[in-house]
């Protein structure tokens, strides 16, 4: 049986050892201990902190860079570097690898990535899959989705909240 892709979202400027690269590390962990290969993009913050916490548990990692960011290195926790030439070709490599998207905290990047699967999502551009946003800030934007935009409770829910990373592994099964 082959083993399902999780993709991963966050920041890229999160410092090891804050409350966050911890939750970061332990989402990596249960994942690659459920069976899941773990991808994300590859480079410093939680996407680092992501692939430790998989490797540490014996997990396969993949990091989809971009050749745009060069010299930046990846961070050293890869199992295989997937090179983009653009961030675009960047962002359809991380989704097209998905069966699910796991969101942590993080900036404008992270927000293009969670708003994209969403769109991908809810055109059926994507078929059915967990989409998994982590974290209280993730709950204040989707209520500001929904007071601001016109994005129905139909759209809203194809994302599924979750207070922590425990509940995010229980949402992926």
């Amino acid at each position: 049986m082959t083993k399902k892709i999780a993709s991963i979202f966050g920041s890229a400027r999160t410092p090891e050892g804050t409350a966050a690269w911890r939750q970061a590390y332990e989402l990596g962990r249960r994942l690659a201990q459920a069976g899941w290969i773990v991808a994300n993009g590859g480079y410093d913050g939680t996407m680092a902190a992501v692939s430790q916490g998989a490797r540490d548990a014996g997990g396969y990692v993949i990091g989809v860079t971009c050749a745009a960011f060069d010299p930046l290195p990846p961070n050293p926790w890869l199992s295989e570097e997937r090179k983009m030439p653009t961030l675009i070709a960047r962002l359809e490599a991380i989704t097209s690898l998905g069966d699910a998207f796991i969101a942590l905290p993080g900036g404008i990047g992270t927000l293009t990535e969670v708003t994209l699967v969403w769109s991908l999502l809810q055109t059926g551009s994507l078929s059915p899959r967990p989409f998994v946003l982590v974290g209280a800030p993730w709950a204040g934007l989707v209520d500001a989705f929904k007071r601001y935009t016109e994005m129905g409770d139909s759209i809203l829910a194809l994302a599924q909240l979750a207070a922590d990373v425990e509940e995010a592994i229980s949402l992926l099964k």
